[in-house]
């Protein structure tokens, strides 16, 4: 018998496993720790003691605003320095840009908050009085007391030309809109373009444009009705650009179901698309309303100063709240400029109004739409 040799059997080391690195320590970032509050406290601390140091002790600086923003800054780098004690590099980032994050709303807020305030506690003075309400500013002079004069021919003249000016703009406004969103073509390329340039359209040149067609060359006098179709130049892209955007939302599906039990485009357009873009609809007309309300240099070139009460649109000058701040405050009496914050604050509460409004008509489409 041949004897066969066996073969060596050559057991191979198994290759040892890569050694992983152990998992960092999950962090939570729905919540804050005991050691997260203790950070910012510590840093606004020691920013605020360093600001104030250096700022008004060392260096010869003066002034809140400069103070604020260097301060802030020196916030920034504390809260990084102190994160970087404990936390990775990727933890430090996120502390910095979420207090850039929290710090730009809150300063926009500081500031609205700021204008409001000062309006109100300005003009509180007249707005204690019943009077200013009901009362107009014929035969008042710029030093008589609160207790005389008030703002009715203002608000009323406002109210006049705001409804004109709607009246003229949401009818054109949506029409645009739907010719931009269900007719399209080229057309609609070139009159969107259009609006789009006019929602930027500086109020001087809509006021110099109505001053120019109406009251030099049709020979219109001053009146509310003129800057009632100034104010109507102004609200006229913002209600098409708004409405534009609504009707795009409308679902396509809609239409084509409409389409499909044999109604034509407009049928469709009247009887599916604008009831379906309603409440969109209501958000542009209280937005361009909100635009129209508060411009002042088409109502200055237009509609002229008057102190008497005037309900006619078509003659005689008609004041409105805008135009009464601003004569108001160019007499540089004491008690007028008094008068012009309070003014601004009912003009300031009426857009807040509007704007609340919008959003909550905005909300309530959000929430049937879901």
């Amino acid at each position: 018998m041949t004897a066969v040799a066996e073969r060596p059997v050559v057991v191979e080391e198994q290759a040892s496993a890569p050694t992983l690195p152990e998992p960092e320590e999950l962090r939570r970032t729905g919540s804050s720790t005991r050691e997260d509050v203790l950070t910012i406290i510590g840093a606004l601390c020691a920013s605020s003691a360093t600001t104030w140091l250096f700022y008004f002790q060392v260096f010869p600086f003066e002034g809140l605003i400069g103070f604020v923003v260097c301060w802030y800054l020196v916030l920034v780098v504390f809260y990084a320095g102190l994160t970087a004690l404990t936390q990775p590099r990727a933890v430090v980032m996120d502390r910095i840009v979420t207090t850039a994050v929290v710090a730009a709303p809150t300063l926009i807020a500081i500031a609205l908050a700021s204008v409001v305030v000062m309006t109100l506690v300005k003009g509180l003075p007249a707005l204690a009085h019943l009077n200013f309400f009901t009362e107009d500013m014929s035969g008042v002079r710029a030093d008589d007391p609160f207790t005389m004069g008030g703002i009715l021919h203002a608000i009323v003249g406002t109210l006049i030309e705001v409804m004109i000016a709607i009246a003229i703009a949401m009818p054109l406004g949506v029409a645009t809109a739907v010719f931009m969103s269900e007719v399209g073509g080229r057309g609609s390329q070139l009159v969107r373009t259009v609006v789009e340039a006019m929602t930027a359209l500086p109020s001087i040149v809509a006021g110099l444009f109505i001053y120019t067609v109406c009251l030099v060359y049709l020979g219109m006098p001053a009146s509310g009705l003129a800057a009632a179709l100034a104010l109507a130049v102004m609200a006229l892209p913002i209600m098409a650009r708004a409405a534009y955007v609504v009707l795009g939302v409308v679902p396509g599906g809609l239409r084509e179901a409409s389409y499909a039990l044999g109604a034509g485009r407009w049928e469709t357009v009247w009887k599916v698309v604008l009831p379906t873009a309603r409440p969109g609809l209501a958000t542009a007309l209280i937005l361009g309303t909100a635009r129209a309300v508060g411009e002042t240099s088409p109502v200055l070139l237009t509609s002229g100063a008057s102190t008497f009460f005037n309900a006619n649109p078509t003659q005689d000058p008609m004041n409105s709240l805008p135009l009464f701040i601003y004569a108001a405050v160019g007499t540089g009496n004491p008690q007028m400029e008094e008068r012009a914050y309070a003014a601004a604050a009912v003009l300031l509460v009426v857009v807040l109004t509007l704007f609340v409004i919008a959003r909550l008509v905005a909300g309530g489409r959000r929430k049937k739409t879901r």
